[in-house]
């Protein structure tokens, strides 16, 4: 009998959205010279895509760790419905009383997807908010 074999599939998504860098406790000044334009006042917007990967072993029946058309409509339920042609800072109901940072944003997105992933197991995600800039999740 030959051992099952553990697979990687990863769907891309892509959505658009404003946000700032802004700590509140912090003055204006002292967020300008952190954050600097990301600190602007009148927000700024990212084309972000993000590379969300399961983990699994292919079901014999189907041949799938799990069906892309239902991990796609998980992903926009979830995330790119609330995400997209948003404020991050003002729109997202999970991103309240968080800092927009892209890393606090990707363990947000974890948060509303792995509840969701019930056929293999969510392995990894990767959000890019430029084509040079990135974060990566593991779950940990």
């Amino acid at each position: 009998m030959q051992k099952s074999k553990t697979v990687y599939i990863t769907r891309k998504v892509h959505f658009n959205a404003a946000h700032k860098l802004y700590n509140p406790a912090w003055s204006e000044e002292e967020n300008e010279a952190f954050f600097g334009k990301c600190a602007n006042k009148y927000y700024h917007g990212h084309n972000f895509d993000m590379y969300v990967t399961i983990k699994g072993v292919a079901d014999e029946n189907t041949g799938m760790v799990m069906d892309l058309k239902q991990l796609k409509k998980i992903i926009n339920t979830y995330v790119v419905d609330k995400l997209d042609h948003r404020n991050i800072n003002h729109d997202v109901d999970f991103m309240k009383n968080k800092m927009a940072s892209i890393e606090n944003l990707v363990v947000a997105i974890w948060e509303q997807l792995e509840p969701h992933i019930t056929e293999g197991k969510l392995h990894a995600i990767k959000l890019y908010e430029t084509e040079r800039q990135f974060v990566e999740y593991f779950g940990e």
